[in-house]
């Protein structure tokens, strides 16, 4: 079954300081196994469902597409031909865990895609989804907790 998981934590497990927004926005490496046949391309969202409560959406903290289905989506620099989109900071790109009130759960989900996708860098949550639709083989799930400073 394809799984994903990442050498910086365990699953369910905190997910490293500097790993987050305001402590480096260290993106974490991942690794990808059991991969599908067919699969040309990975995409990677993550995504915080526990700020629905604190600011009313589940927050996007980064998403990725057009990662070599190789195994490895390196934590120090994206591998070459990947792209990556919009976040809710505003910005593209990697946006580590920033929860403004309690612990938070982050979801990276991964997708085995049986294309490569046509997307311009900086592309919406929507529009990856859009464009993913009809060409997911396989999906996977690692989720991490953070909490802020003060906790």
């Amino acid at each position: 079954m394809f799984a994903v998981s990442s050498p910086a934590f365990g699953h369910s497990e905190q997910i490293p300081r500097e790993c987050g927004y305001k402590n480096g926005n260290v993106r974490p490496g991942l690794r990808l196994s059991e991969i599908p046949d067919g699969c040309r391309s990975v995409a990677v969202i993550m995504d915080d469902p526990d700020a629905l409560a604190a600011v009313g959406k589940v927050w996007v903290h980064w998403t990725a597409w057009n990662m070599p289905p190789d195994g490895v989506i390196p934590g120090d620099a994206l591998p070459q031909g990947a792209v990556e989109g919009l976040t809710d900071f505003g910005q593209s790109g990697y946006g580590g865990p920033a929860p403004p009130d309690k612990r938070h759960t982050y979801i990276f989900c991964a997708y085995a895609l049986d294309t490569v996708l046509h997307l311009p860098p900086g592309a919406s949550r929507q529009e990856l989804d859009g464009a993913m639709k009809g060409h997911v083989l396989a999906e996977a799930r690692l989720e991490g907790t953070y909490a802020p400073d003060k906790e």
